[in-house]
């Protein structure tokens, strides 16, 4: 398995089927000032606690010039939950506003190194990594959070400021890999 990216690494591109059958590729991004790639899935409880968090981020910051893209790249054989018409349902029932992402053959996930869901890469403008780790610091209790990590970073990269908090450590089930 690959090190997650490091910071100040370029994004690796992709073209990924979105549940709204486009296709999405971070080379046609433009006038952005940041993005974010977080690997997730439907089945996993720690991805789950996130999904309004997820949809909150989304919200407060496209008009700040931020999008979100959430990719699932499980397999889909020994993890029904998680296949494309699966994915497709879990959007219309929770009300994604971000496009939610299928990753079939793994090389995406593979290539940034992830390892679980949710896992949190967020990139400047110039598509570097700026912070990489986890969205806050309680998946199961929003009431208990002290630290907004990714909250944080983005605001700071809007500020122009330089992220504090580059790095956290993961938490979430592991991607199941084929």
């Amino acid at each position: 398995m690959k090190a997650p990216l490091t910071i100040g690494s370029d994004a690796p591109d992709f073209n990924l089927p979105g549940t709204d059958d486009k296709h999405y590729k971070l080379s046609s991004l433009k006038d952005k000032k940041g993005f974010v790639v977080i690997f997730s899935c439907n089945h996993c409880p720690y991805a789950q606690a996130y999904e309004n968090r997820i949809i909150s981020i989304q919200k407060d910051y496209a008009d700040k010039g931020i999008q979100v893209f959430v990719i699932n790249s499980n397999d889909e054989i020994a993890y029904p939950e998680d296949s494309f018409i699966n994915m497709k349902k879990r959007v219309s029932e929770k009300g994604f506003n971000f496009p939610y992402l299928r990753d079939e053959s793994q090389k995406i996930a593979k290539a940034f190194g992830a390892s679980h869901t949710p896992e949190i890469f967020l990139f400047n403008g110039d598509k570097k990594l700026i912070f990489h780790g986890k969205i806050d610091d309680n998946w199961n209790d929003e009431k208990s959070i002290k630290h907004k990590y990714l909250r944080a970073a983005i605001d700071e990269l809007i500020e122009g400021k330089e992220i504090s908090v580059p790095e956290t450590f993961t938490i979430g089930c592991s991607i199941k890999w084929k």
